[in-house]
């Protein structure tokens, strides 16, 4: 890792960074939502660095410091995370399963079809399709998700509710990716419709998790769950 200051946030694929030398670099925002509440000019930051000479960009935004500790904002770690936290049984109500695939292809029975995370199967409960989301939007004492409207959120929403349907275990695992915050809760305010969506799956079966991310000078790990508040305002 590298460490720097975030200079600026031109726009939502790139952040200017002024590295501890004083040069400025432009660094891949692996992030399409807004990072509402997890950057600022001027907060310090680390970067990844990548040797594949075709990359446009071969810095990468990795974490923020807002005062309290790391925020992750690569949205693409969590899913690595979890991922190995489950195979080695650290997530209980995701363990027992002996086979774990990643970014598995679903169509629900005459309806949508796309990419799922996770997949778990050959275990003693049915076969699970887990979708992970990476929470930075903190809001008082609250973890919130979406930071943006997000059409794409709704609809792995309904393609945990088709696994659901069709004998599988559905599962929304939220990542929540700061040290902040009590509990998780839908970000009613930016996108009421995922918080009603998300209400909907759970009411037919699928499971809503939300597993606290643990940051330290290596790297990130999963830790505890988190309470949930799913109630509308």
């Amino acid at each position: 890792m590298h460490a720097g200051r975030m200079w600026a946030r031109p726009n939502r694929f790139v952040a200017e960074v002024e590295l501890g030398d004083g040069g400025r670099v432009s660094a891949h925002v692996a992030n399409t939502g807004t990072m509402l509440s997890c950057w600022c000019p001027g907060a310090a930051v680390q970067l990844s660095q990548a040797d594949n000479p075709r990359r446009k960009l071969r810095w990468t935004l990795e974490r923020v410091d807002m005062g309290n500790g790391w925020v992750g904002v690569n949205t693409q770690r969590p899913n690595q995370v979890m991922a190995e936290a489950i195979a080695a049984g650290r997530i209980p109500e995701l363990a027992g399963y002996r086979q774990l695939r990643r970014e598995v292809s679903f169509a629900a029975d005459g309806g949508d079809s796309g990419r799922i995370d996770i997949a778990l199967e050959a275990g003693s409960r049915p076969p699970a399709l887990v979708e992970v989301k990476n929470v930075t939007l903190l809001d008082g004492t609250y973890l919130r998700f979406p930071d943006a409207k997000t059409e794409r959120g709704r609809k792995h929403l309904a393609l945990l509710t088709a696994a659901v349907v069709s004998g599988r275990r559905g599962v929304m695992l939220f990542a929540l990716n700061r040290a902040e915050g009590e509990r998780f809760a839908p970000a009613w305010h930016i996108d009421p419709a995922y918080g009603e969506a998300l209400l909907a799956a759970a009411a037919v079966g699928v499971e809503i998790l939300a597993v606290r991310m643990v940051h330290d000078t290596d790297g990130i790990d999963a830790g505890g769950s988190v309470m949930l508040d799913l109630t509308p305002p």
